[in-house]
């Protein structure tokens, strides 16, 4: 297997494994992708729509620690591959769902894919990105991100002209993600091992300041805290931006997922940019700088017009994309030795803090209008401010 030399960085491993996250992330961007269809076709209400992308983001946060806990203690390289037959199994159910129950029950399956697919993949992210943690987590996100982004394009291009039912083809993706997770798991105990000696190597050259229990905690707050101040902006955008255009400006459906593809495309650059930029800066700015940095520009943007409204967002996005890859690798040099836990737990927080949001979003919407609810959302980065409380801790714990 192809490796870097100089920071044994398994990069072939790396490209397969962004690919299995690409396929994950573009499999859940259809259900928000669909989401003007099933307003359409059930009649559905903002507070429906937002109980569905709750129960979905809720369905795939709850497994993700007990996943990692689990797996921390015992290897379990091959779990993504059964998460990929929840997922397949979900995509053919909402494809024919006859009523509101049974799209629930879709997304349910579809979270609980995603649920089980993530915290083992973080672990071999780590495990093949030796001392480049940032370029390997951008490499792994980027994967998500540019398959998240993909959704409104298949909506537009595929769901759109030939109904609900097309999703059962995206199964196939789920086929082909479970072949490239199969050799992925054949190839952990290679990368672990290395791991665990390029570890030692360094624990023997660095001195290592180990935090205690309080301070810890105290950390993981803060860090819980901007990913559901990110989560909730990033959200009214996943959820509800289609809709704001099409209110807003008049667009049509196919114009307004193309917008949405251009707001989430911007992230898959964003995030790999920050992770190469947090390998020479730290992880402290990056977060830093991808929370509160967009303050400006979402402050404006309920007041631009249509070309600008599209160039706020691929700025906003493109600088709030990297928050989580950076947030993510910051907890787990709090706690290197519980990898499958930290990632189970923040990637379940990034999918349920975001499902709240988008229930409490379409409540807001429901009572408020969308125009509104994007003036209040506006204000979320100044959440950015918390990152002072952080230790600065990237020479410390590698």
């Amino acid at each position: 297997m192809q490796k870097s030399n100089r920071n044994h960085t398994y990069l072939i491993l790396l490209l397969i494994l962004s690919t299995s996250h690409f396929l994950n992330d573009l499999m859940q961007s259809l259900i928000p992708a669909s989401y003007p269809l099933l307003k359409a076709k059930y009649s559905l209400d903002f507070i429906q729509i937002g109980l569905i992308s709750l129960t979905f983001q809720v369905a795939g946060a709850s497994l993700q620690p007990i996943v990692g806990m689990i797996t921390d203690k015992n290897a379990a390289p091959y779990s993504p591959v059964v998460g990929m037959i929840f997922t397949f199994s979900g995509l053919v159910s909402l494809a024919f769902a006859q009523n509101y129950q049974i799209i629930l029950i879709s997304v349910v399956l579809i979270g609980i894919g995603s649920s089980i697919f993530h915290p083992e993949a973080t672990r071999m992210a780590r495990y093949a990105a030796g001392n480049r943690q940032g370029l390997a987590q951008g490499i792994f996100q980027v994967g998500g991100q540019a398959g998240g982004s993909l959704g409104p394009i298949c909506a537009a291009i595929i769901l759109v002209p030939w109904g609900l039912s097309s999703l059962s083809i995206f199964a196939i993706l789920a086929l082909l993600a479970m072949i490239l997770l199969v050799w992925i798991g054949s190839k952990q105990r290679e990368i672990s091992l290395e791991f665990s000696k390029n570890q030692e190597k360094m624990r023997n050259k660095t001195k290592l300041i180990v935090f205690s229990p309080l301070k810890i905690s105290i950390c993981l707050s803060i860090l819980i805290f901007l990913i559901f101040t990110k989560n909730f902006y990033s959200e009214s955008f996943r959820s509800f931006y289609t809709f704001y255009l099409i209110d807003h400006f008049g667009l049509s459906i196919q114009a307004s997922q193309l917008m949405l593809f251009i707001f989430l495309f911007s992230a898959a650059i964003g995030v790999l940019i920050g992770g190469i930029i947090g390998d020479k800066i730290g992880r402290y700015w990056i977060i830093m700088i991808s929370v509160l940095g967009p303050l400006p520009l979402t402050i404006i943007l309920p007041y631009a017009d249509l070309f600008w409204t599209g160039v706020l967002t691929i700025l906003i996005n493109l600088v709030m994309a990297s928050a989580f890859a950076s947030i993510l690798i910051y907890a787990i040099d709090l706690l290197p030795n519980r990898i499958g836990l930290i990632g189970g737990l923040f990637y379940g927080l990034n999918f349920g803090l975001g499902g709240i949001a988008a229930g409490f979003l379409g409540v807001l919407t429901e009572k408020y209008g969308i125009e509104n609810t994007y003036l209040i959302c506006s204000f979320m980065p100044f959440a950015g401010l918390m990152v002072w409380f952080l230790p600065r801790m990237d020479n410390k714990l590698k």
